[in-house]
């Protein structure tokens, strides 16, 4: 039996997600993409607020991480960005979870 380690890397941005800060948040997430991880989870726990451009920034890592190969996952929402996700249909697109220990668990079952 071959036994893979998964390499998961975890961005954990703070604050608000909007227009003053999703540049560093999309070199953030670039830079781990270049590290080939498998996947990469994006723990939004401590994110008070996001903005569309927020919300566009997620959807640049996803593509960005897709391109890549590598799987992308959200966890740790708070209503308002929960909210966000419902309004714009972003939660169909997304792999989302409530919290970091149920999205790493996710992804080591399925791979």
């Amino acid at each position: 039996m071959v036994i893979m380690s998964l390499d998961i890397k975890i961005i954990e941005p703070t604050g608000r997600l909007d227009i003053t800060n999703v540049a560093k948040f999309r070199l953030d997430v670039g830079r781990l993409v270049s590290l080939q991880p498998n996947a990469i989870v994006i723990d939004l726990k401590d994110v008070s607020f996001m903005d569309s451009s927020g919300l566009g920034a997620l959807v640049s890592a996803l593509k960005t991480a897709r391109s890549a190969q590598c799987d992308l996952f959200i966890c740790g929402l708070n209503d308002q960005v929960k909210m966000l996700f419902e309004l714009t249909s972003m939660s169909k697109i997304f792999k989302i979870y409530p919290d970091r220990e149920a999205c790493l668990e996710a992804i080591h079952q399925a791979k």
